[in-house]
Protein backbone atom coordinates (compact mmCIF):
# COMPACT_ATOMS: atom_id res chain seq x y z
CA UNK A 1 0.00 0.00 0.00
CA UNK A 2 3.06 2.29 -0.07
CA UNK A 3 3.86 2.20 -3.79
CA UNK A 4 1.83 3.20 -6.81
CA UNK A 5 3.86 2.43 -9.96
CA UNK A 6 5.14 -0.98 -11.02
CA UNK A 7 6.53 -2.26 -14.30
CA UNK A 8 6.49 -5.46 -16.29
CA UNK A 9 7.49 -6.94 -19.63
CA UNK A 10 4.51 -9.32 -19.56
CA UNK A 11 2.20 -8.27 -22.39
CA UNK A 12 -0.20 -11.21 -22.07
CA UNK A 13 -3.95 -10.66 -22.14
CA UNK A 14 -4.37 -12.70 -18.96
CA UNK A 15 -1.92 -10.57 -16.95
CA UNK A 16 -3.47 -7.30 -18.15
CA UNK A 17 -6.95 -8.47 -17.14
CA UNK A 18 -5.77 -9.61 -13.70
CA UNK A 19 -4.14 -6.21 -13.14
CA UNK A 20 -7.35 -4.44 -14.14
CA UNK A 21 -9.41 -6.60 -11.81
CA UNK A 22 -7.07 -5.76 -8.93
CA UNK A 23 -7.66 -2.03 -9.50
CA UNK A 24 -4.52 -1.20 -11.48
CA UNK A 25 -4.77 1.11 -14.49
CA UNK A 26 -1.93 0.23 -16.85
CA UNK A 27 -0.12 2.61 -19.19
CA UNK A 28 3.39 2.39 -20.70
CA UNK A 29 6.86 3.75 -20.07
CA UNK A 30 9.63 3.98 -22.64
CA UNK A 31 13.03 3.05 -21.22
CA UNK A 32 16.30 3.53 -23.05
CA UNK A 33 16.01 0.01 -24.44
CA UNK A 34 12.36 -0.94 -24.64
CA UNK A 35 8.71 -0.17 -23.91
CA UNK A 36 7.41 -1.60 -20.62
CA UNK A 37 3.96 -2.00 -19.16
CA UNK A 38 3.40 0.47 -16.31
CA UNK A 39 0.58 -0.70 -14.01
CA UNK A 40 -0.46 1.90 -11.43
CA UNK A 41 -2.40 1.32 -8.24
CA UNK A 42 -3.28 4.98 -7.78
CA UNK A 43 -3.20 6.80 -4.46
CA UNK A 44 -6.60 8.27 -5.35
CA UNK A 45 -9.28 7.81 -8.00
CA UNK A 46 -12.02 9.91 -9.58
CA UNK A 47 -15.28 7.93 -9.48
CA UNK A 48 -18.55 9.02 -11.03
CA UNK A 49 -21.75 7.64 -9.55
CA UNK A 50 -24.47 8.46 -12.02
CA UNK A 51 -26.85 10.12 -9.57
CA UNK A 52 -24.10 12.76 -9.19
CA UNK A 53 -23.83 13.49 -12.93
CA UNK A 54 -23.82 17.23 -13.65
CA UNK A 55 -24.80 18.47 -17.10
CA UNK A 56 -23.84 22.07 -17.90
CA UNK A 57 -26.12 24.49 -19.77
CA UNK A 58 -23.81 24.39 -22.79
CA UNK A 59 -24.01 20.60 -23.00
CA UNK A 60 -27.79 20.67 -22.47
CA UNK A 61 -27.98 22.98 -25.48
CA UNK A 62 -25.93 20.53 -27.59
CA UNK A 63 -28.17 17.67 -26.47
CA UNK A 64 -31.24 19.65 -27.54
CA UNK A 65 -29.71 20.55 -30.93
CA UNK A 66 -29.05 16.83 -31.59
CA UNK A 67 -26.36 17.40 -34.23
CA UNK A 68 -24.36 14.30 -33.32
CA UNK A 69 -24.25 10.51 -33.51
CA UNK A 70 -23.14 8.62 -30.40
CA UNK A 71 -21.96 5.02 -30.63
CA UNK A 72 -20.32 2.28 -28.59
CA UNK A 73 -17.67 0.03 -30.09
CA UNK A 74 -18.10 1.22 -33.65
CA UNK A 75 -14.50 2.03 -34.68
CA UNK A 76 -11.69 1.24 -32.21
CA UNK A 77 -8.94 1.81 -34.79
CA UNK A 78 -10.17 5.32 -35.62
CA UNK A 79 -10.39 6.27 -31.94
CA UNK A 80 -6.87 4.97 -31.24
CA UNK A 81 -5.54 6.88 -34.24
CA UNK A 82 -7.17 10.12 -33.09
CA UNK A 83 -5.85 9.69 -29.53
CA UNK A 84 -2.35 9.30 -31.00
CA UNK A 85 -2.61 12.45 -33.11
CA UNK A 86 -4.33 14.65 -30.51
CA UNK A 87 -1.98 14.00 -27.57
CA UNK A 88 1.54 15.37 -27.34
CA UNK A 89 2.60 12.31 -25.35
CA UNK A 90 0.78 9.16 -26.42
CA UNK A 91 1.35 6.07 -24.30
CA UNK A 92 -1.04 3.94 -26.38
CA UNK A 93 1.64 2.53 -28.67
CA UNK A 94 3.78 -0.47 -29.55
CA UNK A 95 3.05 -3.67 -27.66
CA UNK A 96 0.30 -1.94 -25.67
CA UNK A 97 -1.56 -1.04 -28.86
CA UNK A 98 -1.31 -4.62 -30.11
CA UNK A 99 -2.52 -5.88 -26.73
CA UNK A 100 -5.60 -3.63 -26.79
CA UNK A 101 -6.53 -4.82 -30.26
CA UNK A 102 -6.23 -8.44 -29.15
CA UNK A 103 -8.34 -7.77 -26.05
CA UNK A 104 -10.97 -6.07 -28.20
CA UNK A 105 -11.60 -9.19 -30.28
CA UNK A 106 -13.42 -11.08 -27.55
CA UNK A 107 -14.91 -10.70 -24.10
CA UNK A 108 -13.09 -12.86 -21.58
CA UNK A 109 -13.20 -13.42 -17.83
CA UNK A 110 -15.84 -10.65 -17.33
CA UNK A 111 -13.55 -8.17 -19.13
CA UNK A 112 -14.47 -6.32 -22.32
CA UNK A 113 -12.49 -3.57 -24.04
CA UNK A 114 -14.61 -0.99 -25.86
CA UNK A 115 -14.35 2.22 -27.83
CA UNK A 116 -16.74 5.17 -27.61
CA UNK A 117 -17.39 7.48 -30.55
CA UNK A 118 -19.09 10.82 -31.15
CA UNK A 119 -19.64 11.89 -34.77
CA UNK A 120 -20.88 15.02 -36.48
CA UNK A 121 -24.34 14.01 -37.74
CA UNK A 122 -23.95 15.89 -41.03
CA UNK A 123 -20.31 15.26 -42.01
CA UNK A 124 -19.93 11.91 -40.16
CA UNK A 125 -16.61 13.25 -38.87
CA UNK A 126 -15.29 11.63 -35.68
CA UNK A 127 -15.09 14.55 -33.22
CA UNK A 128 -14.61 12.89 -29.82
CA UNK A 129 -14.12 9.46 -28.36
CA UNK A 130 -12.33 7.24 -25.90
CA UNK A 131 -11.19 3.73 -25.15
CA UNK A 132 -11.81 1.90 -21.89
CA UNK A 133 -12.91 -1.40 -20.41
CA UNK A 134 -15.90 -2.99 -18.76
CA UNK A 135 -15.51 -5.40 -15.85
CA UNK A 136 -18.88 -6.74 -14.73
CA UNK A 137 -20.94 -3.58 -13.98
CA UNK A 138 -18.02 -1.11 -13.84
CA UNK A 139 -16.42 0.96 -16.60
CA UNK A 140 -12.86 2.32 -16.54
CA UNK A 141 -11.51 4.99 -18.91
CA UNK A 142 -8.06 4.63 -20.41
CA UNK A 143 -7.65 7.58 -22.80
CA UNK A 144 -9.71 9.79 -25.06
CA UNK A 145 -9.71 12.81 -27.33
CA UNK A 146 -11.86 15.64 -28.64
CA UNK A 147 -11.22 17.92 -31.58
CA UNK A 148 -10.01 21.39 -30.68
CA UNK A 149 -11.83 23.13 -33.52
CA UNK A 150 -13.96 26.06 -32.34
CA UNK A 151 -17.18 24.74 -33.88
CA UNK A 152 -16.82 21.62 -31.73
CA UNK A 153 -16.47 23.41 -28.39
CA UNK A 154 -17.92 21.32 -25.52
CA UNK A 155 -18.34 18.22 -27.69
CA UNK A 156 -15.72 16.42 -25.60
CA UNK A 157 -17.86 17.01 -22.52
CA UNK A 158 -20.94 16.01 -24.51
CA UNK A 159 -19.32 12.64 -25.26
CA UNK A 160 -18.65 12.11 -21.55
CA UNK A 161 -22.25 12.97 -20.62
CA UNK A 162 -23.65 10.64 -23.30
CA UNK A 163 -21.39 7.85 -22.08
CA UNK A 164 -22.46 8.40 -18.47
CA UNK A 165 -26.11 8.25 -19.55
CA UNK A 166 -25.45 5.05 -21.52
CA UNK A 167 -23.73 3.41 -18.55
CA UNK A 168 -26.52 4.43 -16.19
CA UNK A 169 -29.22 3.15 -18.57
CA UNK A 170 -27.43 -0.20 -18.80
CA UNK A 171 -27.22 -0.72 -15.06
CA UNK A 172 -23.57 0.10 -14.40
CA UNK A 173 -22.64 0.81 -10.79
CA UNK A 174 -20.05 3.54 -11.40
CA UNK A 175 -17.44 4.92 -13.78
CA UNK A 176 -13.78 4.74 -12.74
CA UNK A 177 -12.30 7.87 -14.34
CA UNK A 178 -8.77 7.27 -13.06
CA UNK A 179 -6.56 10.15 -11.94
CA UNK A 180 -8.57 12.80 -10.08
CA UNK A 181 -6.41 15.85 -10.82
CA UNK A 182 -8.17 16.82 -14.09
CA UNK A 183 -10.82 19.41 -13.23
CA UNK A 184 -13.34 18.32 -15.87
CA UNK A 185 -13.94 15.05 -13.98
CA UNK A 186 -15.10 16.82 -10.84
CA UNK A 187 -17.14 19.28 -12.92
CA UNK A 188 -18.92 16.24 -14.35
CA UNK A 189 -19.76 15.12 -10.82
CA UNK A 190 -16.97 12.64 -10.00
CA UNK A 191 -15.93 12.29 -6.38
CA UNK A 192 -12.37 11.61 -5.20
CA UNK A 193 -11.75 8.32 -3.42
CA UNK A 194 -8.53 7.58 -1.54
CA UNK A 195 -6.94 4.28 -2.51
CA UNK A 196 -8.30 2.25 0.42
CA UNK A 197 -11.84 3.64 -0.07
CA UNK A 198 -11.68 2.95 -3.79
CA UNK A 199 -10.47 -0.62 -3.35
CA UNK A 200 -13.39 -1.37 -1.00
CA UNK A 201 -15.82 0.03 -3.56
CA UNK A 202 -14.05 -1.83 -6.37
CA UNK A 203 -13.94 -5.19 -4.59
CA UNK A 204 -17.62 -4.96 -3.71
CA UNK A 205 -18.56 -4.21 -7.31
CA UNK A 206 -16.47 -7.04 -8.75
CA UNK A 207 -17.04 -9.79 -6.25
CA UNK A 208 -20.46 -9.19 -4.69
CA UNK A 209 -22.44 -8.53 -7.87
Amino acid sequence: MQNNYYWSEDWSEEFYIELAKAGFISTTYETKDTLVLLPELQFSYAVLKFEDLHISKKVKKLLKEDNFIFSIDNDLDAVLEMVATQHRYNWLKGEYLHLLKKLHKKEQNDFKLISVELYDKVTKKLIAGEVGYIIKKTYTSLSGFSLREKNYNNYGTLQLVLLAKYLQKNGFLFWNMGHPHMAYKQRLGAKIYARDEFLKLWSKALYLY
